[in-house]
């Protein structure tokens, strides 16, 4: 058994061939945890599109069948992109909810057995600060985010008498391979951020990761049905 707090923790991390995904399970495997990473592509354990029809059951057995079990869901399979209402087709909007909310509800709902068996369950969602505001053209990320929030505040009443906490870490403006060409092509977007935030910069990956982990760990044992911003105090400012 590895060193660690998360030693002997076996946990899923969807999303792990980049950003943030890549950056929890880097962390959540160097606090000892077993991890079964999924994406579209990259070094990950399984590639499959999450939204796909039977994607979820998929996951989870043969997450089950190589770590024995499953302590912790950690869904950051997500998608968004800048798109003004008026023109705003249908099937963007369709896949950013069906990405975003859909495969982490079946997940999560697929998965509660073996979290219920592990004792110490945990599910932590990633959110964005879009989960307490809305801005020009995040009309879909902004619906789906405040639908991962309003789903972590929801399941964690249901499930707490299990011994699961739920979580949904909100992160502001951070550099990541799907915020890149944004920050990019709209170099102003990226000052805007870099000065809203109180310390005066875009967040990295492992910013985010480090709260994932304590979310997991033991340390978070009473902390569930939270939205936790994790944003540099950008929304601290006006």
């Amino acid at each position: 058994m590895s060193a660690g707090r998360l030693a002997g923790f076996r946990a899923i991390v969807t999303g792990a061939g980049s950003g943030i995904g890549a950056a929890t399970a880097r962390r959540l495997a160097a606090d000892g945890a077993q991890l079964f990473t999924v994406d579209l592509a990259g070094d990950v354990d399984m590639t499959v599109d999450v939204t796909a029809e039977g994607a979820n059951a998929a996951i989870i057995a043969a997450a089950t069948d190589a770590l024995g079990g499953i302590d912790a869901l950690v869904p950051c399979a997500g998608v968004s992109a800048f798109l003004p209402l008026e023109g705003h087709d249908d099937a963007a909007f369709d896949r950013t909810i069906a990405v975003n909310v859909t495969a982490v509800f079946r997940l999560v709902r697929d998965a509660l057995p073996q979290l219920k068996a592990s004792g110490r369950g945990r599910i932590v969602m990633i959110g964005s600060v879009a989960s307490a505001f809305g801005d020009a053209g995040l009309v879909a990320y902004a619906a789906s985010k405040h639908a991962v929030l309003g789903m972590a505040r929801a399941m964690s009443g249901e499930l707490g008498g299990a011994g699961i906490t739920v979580n949904c870490v909100m992160p502001g403006a951070i550099e990541t391979p799907m915020t890149a060409p944004a920050f990019t092509d709209m170099p102003e977007y990226r000052t805007h951020w870099e000065a809203k935030a109180a310390l005066g910069r875009l967040g990295q990956p492992e910013d985010i990761a480090d709260v994932i982990a304590f979310l997991c760990s033991e340390d978070a044992r009473f902390v569930t049905g939270q939205g936790i911003l994790v944003d540099g105090g950008a929304m601290t400012r006006m």
